[in-house]
């Protein structure tokens, strides 16, 4: 079961439904799944779903698109549940994430010391910005 909650966690899956194909009641199904797994099958079904939305969050995807994809129907209760999961609204989620993105050669040499440069990377000029010729030491 789990392996369908994970290939279809963006679907209207329903325990009903996966009690059914286990050939299990629901309840016995929960009991089951909660005993195994150490959650009910809603609650791990959310949080793949909210992995998910934070992946496509991360990438630069819209909140509103993020919440269709992973499931959701309303953009309240999706962005709700992710504040509840990750202390952050969706969107801030998203700033915060931009904030790791890749950093270019030359920025990142802004904050590395120059002591540390000069010795580890002498063909970074970062005073002018230049190349320096010849190999490094």
């Amino acid at each position: 079961m789990r392996e369908r909650m994970h290939d279809e966690s963006a679907q209207a899956l329903r325990v009903v439904d996966l009690a059914r194909q286990a050939c299990l009641s629901e309840q016995h199904f929960v009991r089951v799944f909660r005993a195994t797994y150490g959650v009910s099958p809603g609650k791990y079904l959310a949080g793949l779903r909210i992995q998910h939305a934070k992946r496509l969050l991360s990438r630069g995807v819209a909140v509103t698109e993020v919440c269709m994809s992973v499931g959701y129907t309303s953009l309240g209760t999706f962005s709700r549940r992710f504040a509840l999961e990750t202390s952050l609204s969706p969107r801030a989620f998203q700033r915060e994430m931009r904030a790791f993105g890749d950093v270019p050669q030359r920025l990142a040499a802004l904050y590395v010391p120059l002591c540390f440069l000069g010795l580890y990377a002498p063909e970074l000029n970062v005073r002018f910005g230049e190349v320096r010729g010849g190999a490094p030491r």
